[in-house]
């Protein structure tokens, strides 16, 4: 991969999730999932739709692609802008991608006016991301790193301070770690390493890749 091309980090869907606000007698129930292509995220919507077929409006919108390459957004009846550019909104500002969300709308009898429709909207998405796992896509190093059981504490507390845990670990005669290192840490993490062992630390880079965390 070339680094000139890749995001550093972005959020991502861990797991999707629903929520509802009840605004003048109006439900408005959102569903968010995750869809890593523009085909996922139209089969999503439809499944909605038909699900909810006696609903008034089945709004959507959707972002594809690590730098959001791929928007999409529907008002599905509603006054144009008023609900799917607004949803949209709120997962580019929340920085999420391949990301899909419906927001279902039951009327309720009384007019909200444009100004009601998007705060509606905008709040159901919300609430739809507070019901979600969210973690975070980093581009970063599969790393091996074998020490000596003197140097093996030091080697923890370093990767402690910076919140990174091994995701492999072998004790033998020696231990030897595998770890995944954001792209930038690297060189500074193996420095530190190097130092705090005096040199009794065998650090190989394996390769780059992107990999998922939850957010804390």
């Amino acid at each position: 991969m070339q680094k000139d091309n890749i995001i550093d980090s972005y959020r991502v869907l861990l797991s999707g999730g629903e929520g509802e606000l009840v605004e003048k007698k109006s439900r408005f129930i959102a569903t968010v999932r995750k869809c890593e292509t523009e085909e996922e995220a139209v089969s999503f919507i439809e499944e909605i739709k038909k699900k909810n077929w006696n609903a008034s409006h089945n709004c959507s919108a959707f972002v594809i692609g690590s730098r959001g390459e791929l928007t999409r957004c529907s008002d599905d009846g509603e006054p144009g802008g008023t609900a799917g550019r607004p949803m949209l909104e709120v997962l580019l500002g929340e920085g999420i991608r391949n990301a899909a969300v419906v927001v279902t709308r039951y009327f309720g009898g009384t007019l909200l006016g444009t100004g009601g429709l998007v705060r509606a909207y905008t709040q159901a998405v919300k609430e739809g991301l507070k019901a979600c796992r969210i973690g975070v896509m980093s581009y970063g190093c599969e790393v091996s790193v074998s020490t000596d059981y003197n140097g093996i504490g030091k080697i923890l507390y370093l990767l402690g301070q910076r919140g990174i845990e091994p995701v492999e670990s072998a004790y033998t005669d020696t231990v030897a770690l595998k770890l995944l290192i954001p792209y930038g840490l690297f060189e500074e993490l193996q420095k530190d390493m190097v130092e705090a062992t005096n040199g009794k630390v065998t650090i190989e880079r394996l390769r780059e890749l992107y990999y998922v965390s939850e957010e804390s």
